[in-house]
């Protein structure tokens, strides 16, 4: 199989939209700590750049849920590989996405967080597939980039484990 990607977000477009956003949270929090939730594992890369770019206190805790394994659809079955190492009780929270697609993970996962009573809880992904909704009520606070339905890789984002270090986003498509 060859695999050919194509530029659809270049990393200057990726890097001046992270500082935005960063600068968005900073003046939603202001005078507050925010605690950032990564989904793990495409969730890294933009997390990290985005926490550079927050002006107030940051905390970080990492979970791995999915809906994935190595196809290119959601399975539509959500699991947790890995729950958060603190409480959530009382803090202003931030779950950081890589990209929302079907809705079904983030669904599921808001519900559980919400669960452990966070002080606030809001939504920040890098990208939004909205065509690709089948579960309503997924609302975005920090909106990346909305695009269309194509596989994407790079900034975290993979297929089959590779492509996540890009620098910026890409189609992906496979030939046989």
């Amino acid at each position: 199989m060859k695999e050919k990607i194509d530029v659809l977000i270049s990393e200057k477009e990726v890097d001046q939209r992270i500082r935005a956003l960063g600068a968005k949270i900073s003046e939603d929090y202001a005078g507050k700590e925010v605690h950032l939730i990564c989904v793990l594992k495409g969730g890294v890369f933009f997390m990290c750049e985005l926490a550079k770019r927050i002006s107030v206190p940051v905390s970080m805790d990492f979970m791995s849920v999915s809906s994935y394994g190595d196809g290119t659809t959601s399975s539509g079955v959500v699991k947790i590989a890995k729950d958060l190492d603190e409480s959530l009780e009382g803090k202003d929270v931030l779950i950081v996405e890589d990209i929302i697609d079907s809705g079904r993970t983030l669904s599921y996962l808001m519900e559980i967080l919400e669960a452990r009573n966070p002080k606030s809880m809001k939504l920040c992904t890098l990208l939004d597939k909205p065509d690709r909704r089948v579960v309503k009520g997924v609302e975005v606070d920090y909106l990346g980039f909305e695009i269309p339905d194509e596989f994407v890789v790079g900034y975290g984002l993979d297929y089959a484990q590779k492509y996540r270090n890009l620098p910026y986003i890409g189609v992906i498509s496979v030939e046989e």
